[in-house]
């Protein structure tokens, strides 16, 4: 029987190619969908496992998580220096790392922070050390800066018409380990630099700046760029000379000291958020993004599924000659329903089998691009959830090839020879 089928399968090898292309590309759209979808939930929960506690100015609890854990650009309203003294003496907090965005340099996003950050994003530095002074700089593990570079920070982006700062180049002197989040080909300075770059944290300049809400630690006009001293020592104490942030990322003691904090900083001109919790609602909207596409999948796998019971009837009508010999020699007809069943079955098979290699490659290639976009791994796996996918499409597989398979079974020979 085996032999028989692959005999007729090399008589009509084209049209059998073309039923496994068919299946293959209507699987792979639905296991594609599925696994990027799957892959993006992933690699954003694991970058946002880092950040416990998000506080920044009343607004959007989206826009903040995506733009502080995320580095998405995006103007967020600054909060005044006054929040960032009392959480950096609260008792509750492990640390506080303020953070300033505004600059880039050759398209990577060039963030002030603390070295407090620095070790808590990758536990440790692949080569190099922590920045000391106000002129040095540590670079994440996919920035592709050699220690030693030179850096000259440019305000914005040349899309969006920013200018270079000319007052000051940070040597990179550090690099963080692999972290898989947008870290990873982030620049990160001292945020006293950010602030005194953009003439910042002064009581006389801070009311002005205050003003502003552009969601950085800098402005557009070169008028604000103050003086800056690349030698001059760390001072992460945050006392006087403190300017307003548009985010700050705290580590709180405890998981109950994660609560209250979140509790005692949202209201008042603040916003205190879990990166977990807002993800869980994006998540939700991205189930109802997969649930449209998954819907066209299965339409598209509907239409295919449907052209293919044409084209095998079809095939069986073209067929009847050659089945009522193998009836008229004396084949039964279990055989003969059992031959035409299994050569389809065995095309759609192949298809399935074809279109989940497909689907992975396609959601690989997907999310090798937007890691190398983003800096953020999104894992691409299969799961028990995907075996019953497959499961699945295999039962409608046998069901599908029955069709063909009865009309063949209940085809007289001799009327069968006649024809």
């Amino acid at each position: 029987m085996i032999r028989f089928i692959l005999a007729d399968l090399r008589r009509v090898w084209p049209g059998a190619l073309a039923v496994v292309l068919l299946v293959a590309l209507a699987t792979a759209l639905g296991v594609g969908v599925v696994l990027q979808e799957r892959a993006m939930r992933l690699g954003s929960a694991r970058a946002a496992d880092k950040f416990d506690l998000v506080i920044g100015a009343a607004g959007s609890e989206t826009q903040l998580v995506l733009s502080s854990v995320f580095l998405q650009p995006s103007p967020l309203p600054l909060m005044p220096a006054e929040t960032l003294r009392k959480l950096a003496a609260d008792p509750r907090v492990g640390w506080a790392a303020p953070i300033g965005f505004g600059d880039s340099y050759q398209g990577r996003p060039i963030v002030g922070t603390t070295t407090a950050l620095v070790n808590a994003l990758s536990e440790g530095l692949a080569e190099g050390r922590a920045f000391a002074a106000e002129g040095e700089a540590v670079v994440g593990a996919a920035a592709n800066i050699p220690l030693g570079t030179r850096i000259k920070p440019s305000h914005g982006t040349a899309e969006e018409g920013g200018h270079a700062h000319t007052e000051l180049a940070y040597t990179v002197v550090g690099r963080l380990k692999p972290g898989n989040t947008a870290w990873d080909k982030a620049v990160l300075v001292p945020i006293q630099a950010v602030w005194h770059l953009h003439g910042l944290g002064h009581a006389e300049k801070e009311a002005d700046h205050a003003e502003h809400d552009h969601g950085e630690a800098g402005h557009d006009e070169h008028e604000h760029e103050g003086a800056i001293d690349a030698a001059a020592p760390l001072d992460e104490s945050f006392g006087g000379d403190v300017a307003g942030v548009p985010a700050l990322l705290v580590k709180p003691k405890t998981i109950a000291d994660a609560y209250r904090l979140r509790q005692a900083y949202r209201g008042e001109g603040t916003l205190a958020v879990f990166p977990a919790e807002v993800l869980t609602r994006l998540y939700a909207t991205l189930g109802d993004a997969r649930t449209v596409l998954v819907a066209v999948a299965a339409g598209a796998q509907f239409l295919v599924a449907a052209a293919l019971i044409f084209v095998t009837v079809i095939h069986i009508g073209q067929r009847r000659r050659q089945i009522g010999a193998l009836r008229a020699l004396g084949t039964p007809r279990l055989t003969v329903l059992a031959v035409v069943w299994l050569e389809l079955f065995l095309l759609l098979a192949v298809g399935i089998a074809l279109g989940f290699a497909l689907g992975y490659l396609a959601a690989l290639a997907i999310s090798g691009w937007l890691a190398g976009w983003s800096g953020i791994a999104l894992p691409v796996i299969f799961t028990r959830a995907d075996l019953g996918l497959a499961a699945l499409l295999a039962g409608f597989a046998a069901i599908l090839g029955l069709l063909p398979a009865l009309l063949a079974y209940r085809q007289s020979p001799a009327a069968a020879l006649r024809g």
